[in-house]
Protein backbone atom coordinates (compact mmCIF):
# COMPACT_ATOMS: atom_id res chain seq x y z
CA UNK A 1 0.00 0.00 0.00
CA UNK A 2 1.25 3.53 -0.70
CA UNK A 3 1.91 5.89 2.20
CA UNK A 4 1.50 9.67 2.28
CA UNK A 5 4.49 11.99 2.43
CA UNK A 6 4.80 15.44 4.03
CA UNK A 7 3.19 17.09 1.00
CA UNK A 8 0.20 14.76 1.11
CA UNK A 9 1.32 12.86 -1.98
CA UNK A 10 0.97 9.10 -2.25
CA UNK A 11 4.38 7.47 -2.46
CA UNK A 12 5.30 3.84 -3.07
CA UNK A 13 8.04 2.30 -0.92
CA UNK A 14 10.32 -0.13 -2.72
CA UNK A 15 10.85 -3.74 -1.79
CA UNK A 16 14.39 -4.94 -1.28
CA UNK A 17 16.41 -4.63 -4.47
CA UNK A 18 13.70 -2.64 -6.21
CA UNK A 19 13.60 0.98 -7.38
CA UNK A 20 10.36 2.95 -7.68
CA UNK A 21 9.23 6.03 -9.61
CA UNK A 22 5.86 7.79 -9.64
CA UNK A 23 4.51 8.77 -13.07
CA UNK A 24 2.72 11.97 -12.10
CA UNK A 25 -0.47 12.91 -13.95
CA UNK A 26 -0.01 15.82 -16.37
CA UNK A 27 -2.64 18.56 -16.61
CA UNK A 28 -2.87 21.16 -19.38
CA UNK A 29 -4.23 24.18 -17.52
CA UNK A 30 -4.48 25.83 -20.92
CA UNK A 31 -3.73 24.54 -24.40
CA UNK A 32 -3.59 26.92 -27.37
CA UNK A 33 -3.20 25.42 -30.84
CA UNK A 34 -1.53 28.00 -33.09
CA UNK A 35 -1.08 26.26 -36.44
CA UNK A 36 -0.26 22.99 -38.16
CA UNK A 37 3.43 22.64 -38.98
CA UNK A 38 4.89 21.47 -42.26
CA UNK A 39 6.10 18.28 -40.53
CA UNK A 40 2.51 17.36 -39.71
CA UNK A 41 2.68 18.23 -36.01
CA UNK A 42 0.69 21.06 -34.46
CA UNK A 43 2.43 24.09 -32.93
CA UNK A 44 1.14 24.35 -29.37
CA UNK A 45 1.43 26.63 -26.38
CA UNK A 46 0.43 24.98 -23.14
CA UNK A 47 0.96 25.41 -19.43
CA UNK A 48 1.69 21.98 -17.96
CA UNK A 49 1.31 21.22 -14.28
CA UNK A 50 1.56 17.86 -12.55
CA UNK A 51 -0.48 16.39 -9.73
CA UNK A 52 0.56 14.37 -6.73
CA UNK A 53 -1.47 11.49 -8.16
CA UNK A 54 0.16 9.10 -10.59
CA UNK A 55 0.98 5.59 -11.73
CA UNK A 56 3.63 3.52 -9.95
CA UNK A 57 6.58 2.03 -11.84
CA UNK A 58 9.01 -0.29 -10.10
CA UNK A 59 11.96 -2.21 -11.43
CA UNK A 60 14.68 -4.73 -10.67
CA UNK A 61 17.80 -5.30 -12.67
CA UNK A 62 18.33 -8.38 -14.86
CA UNK A 63 21.71 -9.63 -15.95
CA UNK A 64 20.70 -11.04 -19.33
CA UNK A 65 19.82 -7.75 -21.08
CA UNK A 66 16.15 -8.61 -21.55
CA UNK A 67 13.32 -6.28 -20.53
CA UNK A 68 10.01 -7.54 -19.19
CA UNK A 69 6.96 -5.53 -18.23
CA UNK A 70 4.07 -6.55 -15.99
CA UNK A 71 0.98 -4.34 -15.78
CA UNK A 72 -1.51 -4.33 -12.90
CA UNK A 73 -3.76 -1.92 -11.05
CA UNK A 74 -7.25 -0.47 -11.57
CA UNK A 75 -6.64 0.31 -15.24
CA UNK A 76 -4.06 -2.38 -15.93
CA UNK A 77 -6.36 -4.55 -18.00
CA UNK A 78 -6.66 -1.78 -20.58
CA UNK A 79 -2.95 -1.89 -21.42
CA UNK A 80 -0.85 -4.36 -23.37
CA UNK A 81 2.54 -5.07 -21.81
CA UNK A 82 4.12 -5.79 -25.19
CA UNK A 83 6.65 -3.81 -27.26
CA UNK A 84 4.14 -1.08 -28.17
CA UNK A 85 3.71 -0.04 -24.55
CA UNK A 86 5.46 3.31 -24.01
CA UNK A 87 7.32 1.96 -20.99
CA UNK A 88 8.83 -0.76 -23.18
CA UNK A 89 9.59 1.73 -25.93
CA UNK A 90 11.33 4.00 -23.42
CA UNK A 91 13.38 1.13 -22.02
CA UNK A 92 14.53 -0.03 -25.45
CA UNK A 93 15.28 3.55 -26.57
CA UNK A 94 17.46 4.12 -23.51
CA UNK A 95 19.16 0.77 -23.98
CA UNK A 96 19.96 1.68 -27.59
CA UNK A 97 21.26 5.13 -26.55
CA UNK A 98 23.60 3.51 -24.04
CA UNK A 99 24.81 0.97 -26.60
CA UNK A 100 23.63 -1.90 -24.47
CA UNK A 101 22.81 -2.30 -20.81
CA UNK A 102 21.63 -4.79 -18.23
CA UNK A 103 18.00 -5.76 -18.53
CA UNK A 104 15.12 -5.11 -16.19
CA UNK A 105 11.92 -6.56 -14.80
CA UNK A 106 9.45 -3.68 -14.66
CA UNK A 107 6.06 -3.54 -12.96
CA UNK A 108 3.56 -0.80 -13.77
CA UNK A 109 0.66 -0.22 -11.40
CA UNK A 110 -1.79 1.69 -13.58
CA UNK A 111 -3.78 4.11 -11.41
CA UNK A 112 -4.72 6.62 -14.14
CA UNK A 113 -7.28 6.11 -16.93
CA UNK A 114 -5.84 5.18 -20.32
CA UNK A 115 -6.05 7.56 -23.33
CA UNK A 116 -7.47 10.27 -21.10
CA UNK A 117 -5.55 13.50 -21.78
CA UNK A 118 -3.55 13.52 -18.55
CA UNK A 119 -0.33 12.13 -19.98
CA UNK A 120 -0.59 8.67 -18.44
CA UNK A 121 1.43 6.87 -21.10
CA UNK A 122 3.83 9.79 -21.50
CA UNK A 123 4.35 10.03 -17.75
CA UNK A 124 4.93 6.27 -17.60
CA UNK A 125 7.59 6.54 -20.33
CA UNK A 126 9.31 9.42 -18.54
CA UNK A 127 9.23 7.49 -15.27
CA UNK A 128 10.82 4.54 -17.06
CA UNK A 129 13.67 6.71 -18.30
CA UNK A 130 14.24 8.15 -14.82
CA UNK A 131 14.06 4.75 -13.14
CA UNK A 132 16.29 2.91 -15.59
CA UNK A 133 19.09 5.49 -15.51
CA UNK A 134 19.18 4.83 -11.76
CA UNK A 135 18.75 1.08 -12.02
CA UNK A 136 21.49 0.77 -14.65
CA UNK A 137 23.76 3.33 -12.98
CA UNK A 138 23.82 5.37 -16.20
CA UNK A 139 23.25 9.01 -15.23
CA UNK A 140 22.34 11.19 -18.19
CA UNK A 141 21.77 14.91 -18.35
CA UNK A 142 18.23 16.21 -18.37
CA UNK A 143 18.80 17.41 -21.93
CA UNK A 144 19.85 13.94 -23.08
CA UNK A 145 16.81 12.35 -21.43
CA UNK A 146 14.52 14.93 -23.02
CA UNK A 147 15.93 14.16 -26.48
CA UNK A 148 15.20 10.46 -26.00
CA UNK A 149 11.80 11.39 -24.58
CA UNK A 150 10.83 13.45 -27.63
CA UNK A 151 11.38 10.43 -29.86
CA UNK A 152 8.68 8.67 -27.81
CA UNK A 153 5.99 11.35 -27.86
CA UNK A 154 5.34 15.08 -27.71
CA UNK A 155 4.36 15.14 -24.02
CA UNK A 156 7.15 12.90 -22.76
CA UNK A 157 9.94 15.55 -22.45
CA UNK A 158 7.85 17.70 -20.09
CA UNK A 159 7.12 14.62 -17.98
CA UNK A 160 10.82 14.04 -17.29
CA UNK A 161 10.95 16.85 -14.73
CA UNK A 162 7.22 16.82 -13.93
CA UNK A 163 7.29 20.48 -12.87
CA UNK A 164 5.15 23.42 -13.93
CA UNK A 165 6.36 24.65 -17.30
CA UNK A 166 5.36 26.42 -20.47
CA UNK A 167 5.53 23.99 -23.36
CA UNK A 168 5.74 25.16 -26.98
CA UNK A 169 6.31 23.69 -30.43
CA UNK A 170 5.30 20.05 -30.59
CA UNK A 171 6.59 19.65 -27.04
CA UNK A 172 10.31 20.23 -27.54
CA UNK A 173 10.51 23.83 -26.22
CA UNK A 174 10.27 23.82 -22.42
CA UNK A 175 10.50 26.74 -20.03
CA UNK A 176 9.96 26.24 -16.34
CA UNK A 177 7.24 28.61 -15.19
CA UNK A 178 5.75 28.94 -11.75
CA UNK A 179 2.36 30.62 -11.39
CA UNK A 180 1.67 32.24 -8.03
CA UNK A 181 -1.07 30.48 -6.12
CA UNK A 182 -0.96 27.20 -8.05
CA UNK A 183 1.48 25.23 -5.93
CA UNK A 184 -0.34 22.58 -3.85
CA UNK A 185 -3.75 23.89 -5.00
CA UNK A 186 -6.56 21.31 -4.67
CA UNK A 187 -7.58 19.85 -8.02
CA UNK A 188 -10.34 17.42 -8.93
CA UNK A 189 -9.92 15.12 -11.92
CA UNK A 190 -12.95 13.59 -13.62
CA UNK A 191 -13.05 11.14 -16.51
CA UNK A 192 -16.39 9.91 -17.86
CA UNK A 193 -15.06 6.50 -18.82
CA UNK A 194 -14.65 7.10 -22.54
CA UNK A 195 -11.42 7.13 -24.54
CA UNK A 196 -10.98 9.66 -27.32
CA UNK A 197 -8.50 9.50 -30.18
CA UNK A 198 -5.85 12.20 -29.97
CA UNK A 199 -5.36 12.03 -33.74
CA UNK A 200 -9.09 12.43 -34.36
CA UNK A 201 -9.37 15.39 -31.99
CA UNK A 202 -6.40 17.21 -33.55
CA UNK A 203 -7.69 16.30 -37.02
CA UNK A 204 -11.01 18.01 -36.26
CA UNK A 205 -9.44 21.20 -34.89
CA UNK A 206 -10.88 24.12 -36.90
CA UNK A 207 -7.41 25.60 -37.67
CA UNK A 208 -8.33 28.98 -36.22
CA UNK A 209 -5.45 30.67 -34.37
CA UNK A 210 -7.12 32.37 -31.41
CA UNK A 211 -3.94 33.91 -30.06
CA UNK A 212 -0.99 33.17 -27.80
CA UNK A 213 -1.04 31.91 -24.24
CA UNK A 214 -0.08 34.22 -21.40
CA UNK A 215 -0.01 32.90 -17.84
CA UNK A 216 1.81 35.37 -15.63
CA UNK A 217 -0.67 34.69 -12.81
CA UNK A 218 -3.68 32.55 -12.07
CA UNK A 219 -6.21 35.26 -12.86
CA UNK A 220 -4.77 35.74 -16.35
CA UNK A 221 -4.77 31.99 -16.91
CA UNK A 222 -8.43 31.82 -15.92
CA UNK A 223 -9.55 34.84 -17.90
CA UNK A 224 -7.55 34.46 -21.11
CA UNK A 225 -6.50 30.83 -21.23
CA UNK A 226 -8.45 28.12 -23.07
CA UNK A 227 -8.22 24.62 -24.47
CA UNK A 228 -8.65 24.80 -28.24
CA UNK A 229 -9.28 21.06 -28.39
CA UNK A 230 -12.41 21.11 -26.21
CA UNK A 231 -14.82 21.63 -29.13
CA UNK A 232 -13.50 18.81 -31.34
CA UNK A 233 -13.22 16.51 -28.32
CA UNK A 234 -16.82 17.20 -27.33
CA UNK A 235 -17.89 16.50 -30.91
CA UNK A 236 -16.25 13.08 -30.60
CA UNK A 237 -17.50 12.46 -27.05
CA UNK A 238 -20.44 14.70 -26.07
CA UNK A 239 -20.27 13.46 -22.47
CA UNK A 240 -17.23 15.74 -22.00
CA UNK A 241 -19.62 18.69 -22.07
CA UNK A 242 -21.61 17.02 -19.28
CA UNK A 243 -18.46 16.63 -17.17
CA UNK A 244 -17.50 20.28 -17.62
CA UNK A 245 -21.02 21.44 -16.77
CA UNK A 246 -21.04 19.29 -13.63
CA UNK A 247 -17.66 20.65 -12.52
CA UNK A 248 -18.61 24.27 -13.15
CA UNK A 249 -21.76 23.81 -11.05
CA UNK A 250 -19.74 22.85 -7.95
CA UNK A 251 -19.18 25.39 -5.19
CA UNK A 252 -15.76 26.99 -4.97
CA UNK A 253 -14.52 26.24 -8.49
CA UNK A 254 -11.87 28.68 -9.70
CA UNK A 255 -11.28 27.07 -13.08
CA UNK A 256 -12.77 24.08 -14.92
CA UNK A 257 -11.40 22.85 -18.26
CA UNK A 258 -10.59 19.77 -20.24
CA UNK A 259 -6.99 18.53 -20.13
CA UNK A 260 -5.10 17.72 -23.30
CA UNK A 261 -7.22 16.10 -25.98
CA UNK A 262 -9.62 14.68 -23.36
CA UNK A 263 -11.65 13.13 -22.04
CA UNK A 264 -10.42 13.97 -18.53
CA UNK A 265 -11.51 17.34 -17.19
CA UNK A 266 -10.33 19.13 -14.07
CA UNK A 267 -11.41 21.80 -11.61
CA UNK A 268 -9.25 23.95 -9.33
CA UNK A 269 -10.56 24.81 -5.86
CA UNK A 270 -9.50 27.21 -3.15
CA UNK A 271 -9.87 24.68 -0.33
CA UNK A 272 -9.62 20.94 0.23
CA UNK A 273 -13.11 20.95 1.76
CA UNK A 274 -14.65 22.40 -1.40
CA UNK A 275 -12.79 19.86 -3.52
CA UNK A 276 -13.90 16.96 -1.29
CA UNK A 277 -17.54 18.09 -1.40
CA UNK A 278 -17.44 18.36 -5.18
CA UNK A 279 -15.92 14.89 -5.44
CA UNK A 280 -18.64 13.43 -3.21
CA UNK A 281 -21.36 15.15 -5.24
CA UNK A 282 -20.01 13.84 -8.55
CA UNK A 283 -19.50 10.30 -7.27
CA UNK A 284 -23.05 10.24 -5.96
CA UNK A 285 -24.53 11.59 -9.18
CA UNK A 286 -22.33 9.85 -11.74
CA UNK A 287 -21.32 6.41 -10.55
CA UNK A 288 -19.63 5.49 -13.84
CA UNK A 289 -17.22 8.43 -13.77
CA UNK A 290 -13.66 8.23 -12.44
CA UNK A 291 -13.31 10.98 -9.84
CA UNK A 292 -9.97 11.69 -8.11
CA UNK A 293 -9.05 14.34 -5.57
CA UNK A 294 -5.43 15.42 -5.48
CA UNK A 295 -3.20 18.52 -5.43
CA UNK A 296 -0.87 20.22 -7.85
CA UNK A 297 2.70 19.14 -7.13
CA UNK A 298 4.88 21.54 -5.20
CA UNK A 299 8.27 22.30 -6.74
Amino acid sequence: MPHVDAEGAATFPADAGELVETAFAKINLALHVRHKRTDGYHALESLFVFTQLGDRLSGRVRSDGSINLYVEGPFGRELDAGPDNLVMKAAHALQAHLGGSPGADLRLRKMLPVASGIGGGSADAAAALRLLTRLWNAPLSTEALERIALSLGSDVPACIGSVSQMVRGRGEVLHRQSVAGLSAMPILLVNPGVAVSTAQVFGNWDRVDRGPLAASDLEQLIAAGRNDLEAPAMAAAPVIADVLAALKACDGVRLARMSGSGATCFALFETDRQCARAAERLRDGHGGWWVAETRIRTE
